[in-house]
């Protein structure tokens, strides 16, 4: 790779493991050069197998306390590539969040990209639904999937500060 060539970061993005972590759901996320987890983990050895992977950012769920160490909170904010991100479990924090509240302070920059679980379906919004962020994510459940999805992960491919790519990826 030349020096002028960037290179592309895979995030991959899970929630709602509940204290398993299947295979599928492992080989999915063992090309990620970072992993989302946006609570509901249920076990720290979920967060060690996924740290065998790749860097981790993860969030407490409402089925989580406080035995993760003092690196897992209820919000996440962290940068990958140029490109910001935000993570809190539960959906209404995101948008509280995006409307100024609680973990932004006054002159943050905006995340372009929130993250959320709980709702065990998965969905990335866009367009004016998402604003002010570019994009809101909820990667589904890899254990327990609801409304009808299967079991599922979100990818995004970030590059020097831009969202190349998003999806959700069934497992």
């Amino acid at each position: 790779m030349g020096e002028s060539e960037q290179r592309i970061t895979t995030v991959g993005i899970l929630s709602d493991t509940h204290g398993r972590l299947p295979l599928a759901a492992i080989a999915a996320l063992a090309d990620c050069d970072v992993i989302a987890h946006a609570g509901d983990i249920c076990g720290p050895s979920i967060l060690t197998e996924l740290r065998a992977l790749a860097p981790v950012h993860a969030v407490l769920g409402n089925n989580d306390y406080d035995e993760y160490g003092s690196d897992v909170r209820r919000f996440a904010q962290f940068e990958v590539d140029g490109v910001r991100f935000l993570m809190a479990h539960y959906p209404q924090d995101v948008r509280h969040a995006l409307r100024g509240n609680s973990p932004l302070h006054p002159g943050d920059k905006l995340p372009h990209v929130c993250i959320h679980g709980h709702t065990h379906v998965p969905e990335i919004v866009t367009g004016t639904a998402a604003r002010p962020a570019t994009m809101i994510v909820c990667p589904g459940s890899v254990s327990r999937p609801r409304g009808g999805s299967k079991p599922s992960v979100a990818k995004i491919e970030v590059e020097a500060g831009r969202i190349l790519s998003a999806r959700i990826e069934e497992i």
